[in-house]
């Protein structure tokens, strides 16, 4: 039985990316947008996915935000609002 490795993936403010720090990545084969919903208890569809924000990491080794350097930044890790925006958008463009 052949080894398959999930992809490795970083936690920004709760929200889940593959190390290219996307949310969808063709390259790694990741997808977290399912994981992100649930976690928010939104139910999955098929929308867009987030963006991550510029980041850097701290001396704890913990992803803060680089343009006000938080890592708990409500301005750029509003990770709720976006995934229902993109939510909203995929429903109004008919996907589920």
């Amino acid at each position: 039985m052949a080894d398959v490795q999930s992809p490795a993936t970083v936690e920004i403010n709760d929200a889940v990316f593959c190390a290219h720090l996307k949310e969808v990545c063709t390259e790694c084969n990741y997808d977290g947008r399912e994981e992100n919903d649930s976690f928010y208890g939104l139910d999955p569809v098929d929308r867009d996915p987030i963006e991550a924000p510029a980041v850097t990491t701290n001396k704890d080794g913990v992803y803060q935000c680089k343009k006000h350097g938080s890592a708990a930044c409500n301005l750029c890790f509003n990770w709720k609002k976006q995934i229902t925006r993109a939510m909203t958008a995929a429903k109004k463009a008919g996907r589920k």
